[in-house]
């Protein structure tokens, strides 16, 4: 029996020019015993041809609302209940926000809106497009509805940009349906049964009702650590501050927090309620939170050209994560400016670490709001430094070197 068996899959294509990795992805579902209808918008038509794709699929593929040939056959109702999986790769940003908006107004909504079968959806646009508050507030009513999505990668577009917003590989998508499927590997994944716990992102320490200290922290590594994890079978916890990203991986578990004190309790709450095998922070926690947060807004005093702020030290979440054995193996990440090596070598012994991965946030091309990054990781007999590289890219090799650290 082959591993999707008489599954039903449903694959809305859109418009944009990842509409050519669909193609395979079709190939591999077939391969895999599926049965896969396509479904193409006016957009994807300009990508991708239905003969290529009913070819492929063996099925008719459908294109149009109101197309009467269809309707007699296997109409717009019944192709809704037929599905097992609707699956849109690539989901355009134009498509997400007008399925977020409950919209039907072709047959790929309509289908979406008339369905009670799952919706998976692998975005795809340019990276600034997939950042946009517009987009972000899409994706996050999307998944609020339980609609889950694979991706995007982040990595050269076609238009030249870099970051994220490609769609992810054939091979990650067909992956996820496998995965949503529940069907069982021939291999166990090297991290199966394991337990990671990962902070991201900045802290936000409020100073009134509309100011705060934060800092330049996008979450990136933090983000791409957790679903490199994810990737490898492990069940990630991701401690997120407030950042505009999303995951890719079933299997993380996503707790939003604002400030230092939310992070420290949710790690806290997440280590004491499970057996964590990794724990790494990731995130660029504030080392200060102001004394007393004004309950109304502070105002300008025309007599006065001066604001005195107090500032008291916040938890050190990492060290009291090993201090009180929370993980059974903890990695903590040191951003400098000088000094690096050295700096990561004191607070590697200082806060009992097993790991600190060091990186210079002083260059401008690599770690904070970048796509790329350099790093040295440091033990307590050795350093290891992998090339500069995609942040994707680097987290898959360093969640390898603590997966091998940790055996």
């Amino acid at each position: 029996m082959t591993l999707l068996n008489e599954k039903k899959i449903l694959l809305g294509i859109t418009g944009g020019i990842a509409a050519y990795k669909s193609i395979e992805l079709v190939r591999l579902l077939k391969k895999a015993g599926a049965q896969v209808q396509v479904v193409l918008t006016k957009g994807a038509l300009a990508f991708v041809t239905p003969m290529t794709l009913q070819a492929i699929s063996g099925l008719p593929v459908r294109t149009s609302l109101l197309d009467p040939e269809a309707e007699a056959g296997m109409g717009h109702i019944e192709l809704a209940k037929w599905a097992d999986l609707i699956l849109i790769a690539p989901a355009s940003a134009d498509f997400i926000a007008r399925q977020a908006a409950g919209m039907a107004d072709d047959l790929l909504t309509t289908l979406c809106l008339a369905t009670e079968s799952p919706i998976l959806i692998a975005p795809a646009m340019n990276q600034a497009m997939w950042k946009h508050p517009a987009t972000q507030a899409n994706i996050h009513t999307l998944h609020a509805r339980d609609i889950q999505s694979v991706g995007p990668e982040s990595g050269e577009q076609a238009c030249g940009d870099v970051g994220y917003g490609r769609m992810s590989e054939p091979q990650a998508m067909y992956d996820a349906v496998i995965h949503f499927f529940n069907v069982p590997s021939t291999e166990t994944p090297p991290l199966s049964g394991q337990h990671w716990v990962i902070t991201a992102g900045p802290t936000m320490e409020a100073i009134d009702p509309v100011r705060f200290i934060s800092n330049h922290s996008s979450g990136k590594m933090g983000y791409a650590l957790a679903n490199a994890a994810a990737t490898l079978g492990a069940t990630v916890t991701l401690i997120s501050g407030p950042v505009s990203l999303s995951v890719s991986h079933h299997s993380i578990s996503v707790v939003k927090v604002l400030s230092a004190l939310d992070m420290l309790a949710a790690c806290r709450d997440v280590c004491q309620k499970n057996k964590v095998d990794v724990f790494i922070g990731a995130a660029a926690v504030a080392d200060f939170r102001i004394q007393d947060i004004a309950t109304q807004k502070m105002k300008k005093e025309n007599d006065k050209d001066e604001m005195q702020l107090n500032l008291i030290k916040n938890p050190d979440i990492i060290a009291t994560v090993a201090g009180e054995s929370m993980a059974k193996f903890v990695v903590g990440f040191a951003a400098e400016t000088q000094n690096v090596i050295s700096y990561a070598q004191d607070k590697l012994a200082k806060k009992g670490l097993d790991l600190i991965v060091a990186n210079d946030v002083s260059r401008k091309d690599i770690g904070f709001n970048q796509e790329q990054n350099e790093v040295t990781v440091v033990s307590q007999h050795s350093t290891w430094s992998p090339n500069k590289a995609d942040k994707t890219e680097l987290a898959s090799l360093l969640v390898e070197f603590i997966r091998q650290k940790n055996q």
